[in-house]
């Protein structure tokens, strides 16, 4: 014995409970080897949410790391780690050039670049208030044509550094001895709060996010009896969920539904089936594993979102 609890042969006092703790740390003291027949969690995604504020981005990639290593030590062999995460990371870096847009639908003054910079031309030495005075436009106006940046829409803030988030977690995983075996997409409706980008850009709307399978090496049971014939063809085999998001995020401002709870559980576990979430939040993945037949365990580092998770749980019922 190596002195770890995870070594030990039992979970007394772990199963079907909402733990409060550093998800990490707790899987790696109490989680005993090949004991979890599906872990399915939604990491802090990165995006500037409030609970992600204690984070740096070598802080986060440091959590995601630890988390993904203790999973290829606690899941049976067969089995699988899902993970539902965003496509993007999005966060303020200074070594990011800051963007410039030359916005042509929303500016309010006709006077152009090439007005203005003939009107500096033809008048050297005036000064961003008289060039404003001859084109007969604000000198804020002046100043963007000429500089290609506006005041208010960047000028001074930090860029912002878009990164995607599938081959960060994949590789981590690869290191850690799990294997990518399936990804989902989850088609939700636009998060048009969440892309204020959206409006001056060109980049899209938030309106997706991955559910990405990890096996670990084993022999895997498929059993096509966890679905009845119509779920198989409208979603078991599907490479595409239809699923609506949650209207309003009450309980904790990145919830996730829990028919995608629900479908990643009867897809990928049979019943009475241990499934882990060690960023359970509110405990979403906890309250559907209990209606669909399985133990589960949660864990969460935050207190209030443990004391939701654990009396929302045990409000599901069998």
């Amino acid at each position: 014995m190596d002195g770890r609890a995870g070594r030990g042969p039992a979970m007394g006092g772990v199963l079907d409970r909402i733990h409060h703790a550093d998800c990490a740390g707790f899987m790696r003291d109490r989680l005993p080897d090949d004991s979890i027949d599906l872990s399915f969690w939604s990491p802090p995604y990165f995006v500037g949410k409030s609970y992600e504020k204690c984070l740096d981005f070598a802080g986060w990639q440091d959590l995601i790391r630890r988390v993904v290593a203790e999973h290829a030590r606690v899941l049976k062999p067969g089995c699988f780690m899902t993970v539902n995460i965003g496509d993007i990371l999005c966060f303020p870096d200074p070594e990011m050039p800051r963007i410039q847009a030359d916005c042509s639908g929303s500016k309010r003054a006709a006077v152009t670049r090439s007005d203005a910079l003939r009107a500096r031309r033809e008048n050297p030495g005036a000064t961003r208030r008289e060039l404003a005075k001859i084109l007969g436009c604000s000198e804020q106006t002046v100043q963007r044509r000429l500089e290609h940046n506006n005041v208010r829409g960047g000028k001074y803030s930090v860029g912002t550094r878009v990164m995607p988030t599938g081959w960060m977690v994949a590789g981590w995983a690869e290191e850690a001895g799990l294997h990518l075996y399936d990804k989902r997409i989850w088609h939700k409706d636009p998060a048009w709060m969440s892309s204020r980008w959206h409006s001056l850009s060109y980049r899209a709307v938030d309106e997706h996010e991955h559910v990405l399978v990890f096996w670990k090496p084993g022999i895997t049971r498929h059993d096509r009896d966890r679905l009845s014939p119509s779920e198989w063809s409208e979603w078991g085999s599907r490479g595409v969920w239809e699923i609506p998001s949650v209207r309003r995020n009450r309980r904790h401002e990145a919830e996730f539904p829990e028919e995608l709870a629900r479908r990643v559980i009867r897809l990928l576990s049979p019943e009475k089936a241990v499934v882990l979430d060690p960023f359970v939040g509110t405990g979403t993945t906890s309250c559907v594993a209990r209606r669909e037949g399985r133990r589960w365990i949660g864990i969460d580092s935050d207190a209030g979102c443990v004391e939701i998770a654990r009396e929302r749980t045990g409000a599901c019922g069998p």
